[in-house]
């Protein structure tokens, strides 16, 4: 008989992937998700910060969907936080990314603050870009760039009112592809970029001039008239 004591002890259950919070990562029998956004909105919700974790926090999600520098001035009064403390903390954030060499850099330039790609990961950030460039357009990224064609030139935040979702990974994927470009600033409060199509839209679509867009129709989101689109302020 074997002693019971010379036995090797048994095997650890395994344990589903944790993040540094403890959050479980479950996955299925085949490894993903299911299309579940993780960490879950509720998870993020559950976060407790102080009012300076408040303010950082915000001032963060404002930058990333900046598309232009923005002034410390305007950082402040959106996130509703005394100038000097957010002047503080972009500094603070500006040291913080920079020191952990993260993807990302946060500049002050042209009289504002903006992110911007590591330049040292520009290798992978072109290798992604021209990756792109073979793959086909996305259902969401058509009925953008419709709305942009037929509403030229137009804001960001007009094209988001028309589709009624947020357009800034569309946006992006559309000016790295040279379809759409900044063609000018709107006359009212914080003048917005105005952006518009290019030559390379009209030579991708075959197109001679905008005057042949109607083709493209069938790519507006349900619901969306052509002709209230083309009428609208």
């Amino acid at each position: 008989m074997t002693d019971a004591s010379s036995q090797p002890p048994p095997a650890p259950e395994p344990r589903e992937p944790q993040d540094a919070a403890g959050w479980e990562y479950a996955v299925g029998p085949e490894g993903d998700r299911g299309g579940d956004p993780w960490p879950p909105d509720e998870a993020l919700d559950a976060v407790e910060l102080d009012d300076r974790g408040w303010v950082r926090r915000n001032l963060e999600a404002v930058l990333l969907v900046a598309d232009e520098p923005v002034p410390a001035p305007l950082l402040a009064e959106v996130v509703g936080a005394r100038l000097s403390q957010v002047e503080e903390l972009l500094v603070e954030l500006a040291g913080e990314y920079a020191r952990d060499g993260r993807g990302f850099v946060l500049r002050a330039i042209a009289g504002g603050w903006r992110l911007y790609t590591n330049p040292a990961a520009g290798m992978a950030v072109e290798a992604f870009l021209r990756a792109g460039q073979r793959s086909r357009l996305t259902r969401a990224a058509l009925e953008t760039l419709a709305v942009i064609a037929y509403r030229q030139p137009v804001t960001r935040f007009q094209v988001a009112a028309v589709r009624g979702v947020n357009v800034d990974g569309v946006f992006r994927t559309l000016l790295a592809r040279g379809l759409i470009q900044e063609v000018g600033s709107d006359e009212g409060p914080g003048q917005a970029t105005l952006y518009g199509t290019t030559l390379a839209f009209l030579e991708q679509l075959g197109l001679g001039g905008l005057d042949q867009l109607p083709p493209i129709k069938d790519y507006l989101p349900e619901g969306v008239d052509l002709i209230e689109l083309q009428e609208q302020p």
